[in-house]
This record gives structure tokens, sequence and C-alpha cells, in this order.
């Protein structure tokens, strides 16, 4: 497996710190949230950009892509009614997905549930459309920069579009493009009906991505959620991305949630079947 983390996990640690402690504790990839570098991906300079990049190569990290892509913006809505607000979202996509090509990295997690959820008026099926509609608008784009697209399903508790793994599927099926895929969370996959494992070897053939944590909003091993047939399952499907680290909840800190989950995973990957 290849274990990646969430650079927010480090809260306000300068990036050096930051990305040190993730190589030290055993990562070798960084997933970014763009806010921890400005709140507006246009303000990034190209110099800054390359700062990080080289910030990340030196701790021996490779940045795999961005997530939390809305986070902390004012204006966005994948689902508007408005046709001028949907554009100015594809419109900032474009950037976020040059922001994520300039700092090496080739994945989009599209969560942020508060610029996604169904405003008043809007029903599912009109969400989906608006949704696909934006997506697609930013394929030649994505295609041109080798940056895909993860629709991430979240849970009924973070918003009310794109709830379970099978709406995030009929998303990805309705851009119908190689660029558009999806991504796949333990903390959202444990609120619906079927077992994790089950959900990810339904949706097999378009998983992109992939975060682990626990729904206790913590890192892998910090709660319940037992990660071996979890990783079983990822292996078993032949998957070959990333398996990144996302917390929600810091109280154990930055240092113990990075250094706790990855060596909880590694120790589910020993019990493992030997590969025959």
């Amino acid at each position: 497996m290849r274990y990646a983390i969430c650079n927010e996990t480090f809260l306000d640690w300068p990036f050096e710190r930051a990305f040190d402690c993730a190589r030290e504790c055993g990562y070798t990839g960084l997933e970014i949230a763009p806010f921890t570098i400005d709140s507006d991906a246009r303000r990034i300079s190209p110099s800054r950009r390359t700062e990080v990049r080289k910030q990340a190569e030196a701790a021996g990290l490779e940045v795999i892509g961005l997530h939390w892509l809305l986070a902390k913006t004012q204006g966005f809505h994948l689902t508007s009614p408005e046709a001028a607000i949907r554009g100015a979202t594809a419109e900032y996509l474009r950037e976020l997905a040059r922001l994520c090509r300039d700092l090496g990295g080739s994945i989009l997690v599209f969560g942020s549930p508060q610029q996604r959820n169904l405003l008043p008026g809007v029903s599912r099926d009109e969400g989906m459309k608006c949704a696909a509609e934006v997506f697609s608008s930013v394929i030649p784009d994505l295609d041109a920069l080798g940056v895909t697209l993860a629709v991430e399903p979240l849970a009924p508790a973070e918003g009310n579009f794109l709830n379970t793994a099978a709406e995030g599927r009929r998303l990805v099926e309705m851009v119908a493009h190689r660029r558009c895929r999806l991504h796949l969370d333990c903390k959202a996959m444990s609120s619906e009906p079927q077992p994790i494992v089950d959900i990810l070897k339904r949706h097999r053939d378009i998983l992109v991505h992939f975060h682990a944590n626990d729904p206790n909003q913590q890192g892998p091993g910090f709660g319940r959620l037992d990660f071996v047939p979890i990783l079983g399952a990822l292996r078993e499907i032949g998957y070959a991305g990333w398996v990144s680290v996302e917390v929600f909840d810091y109280a154990p800190g930055a240092e113990r949630l990075a250094r706790d989950s990855i060596d909880y995973l590694r120790r589910c990957e020993e019990r493992l079947p030997s590969r025959s």
C-alpha cells in the first residue's frame, strides 16, 4: 500500500516541519487542502506553487492532489440553479486543476459539502444535472493537464447531496469520461447499510482514490473500525491508488494522529494473507 496524509492534519505547523514529520512517520504521499496555502487559489503565485512543491520533494514526499477544494471560498456552488454561479464554479475548478498540476498532483477530490448541498427548491435530479454540467465543462482542461476529478460521497450528517457511493457512481456515469472517477471515504461509507468491503468491490471499476479514517472522525486505529478486511478488499480489487489518511478531530495531536494511523495500517497490512 502507498500511504499519504492530508496536510491540514498538521494544523498551523510550518510546511517544512509538517512535511518532515509526515515523511518521518513513513508517508510518501501528501494531499493538500488549498486553503492551507491561501483561501483563494487564484492568489497563489507561480513562485509560491513552486516553493510548496519543492518543500514536499525535499521532505521525500509526492504531492498526490488536492481536497477540500471549495472550503473557505465564496461565490461557488456546484448545484446552484443560477448558471452564472455554476460557470464561476467551473472556472475555479479549472484553476484548482492548474494548481494541482503545478504542485505535482493528479487528483482533485471533490467533497466540499457546503458548496454542493441542494438549495431550497432544487430536486436531487436537478442537482445531478447541474453537477454533471459543471464537471463536464472542465473535462477538457482536466484531460489536458492530466488531472482526474474524484467525486466524493459524504454521509448525510455532512450534507444533503451525494450521500452514497451509488449516487457518486451515478454522477460519474453522467459525466462519462475517464477524468471523472469515484473517491471513497471510510467515515462516509460507514453511514451506509452495506459493508464497506462490499461497497469497495461494487465500485472497483471506477475507484480512483481512497481516504482512511474512522467514523469517530479521527485516524484509522483510533476507533472501532477494523481495517484488515478493508485493506484486504483493496488488495483483492487491485486498487493501485493511494491510501490517504484524513482526520477531522485533531484532539490527539497532529504527530500522534500521523504516526499512530500509519503504524496501525501497516499492522493491518501485515495481517493480510500472503499472496500466493
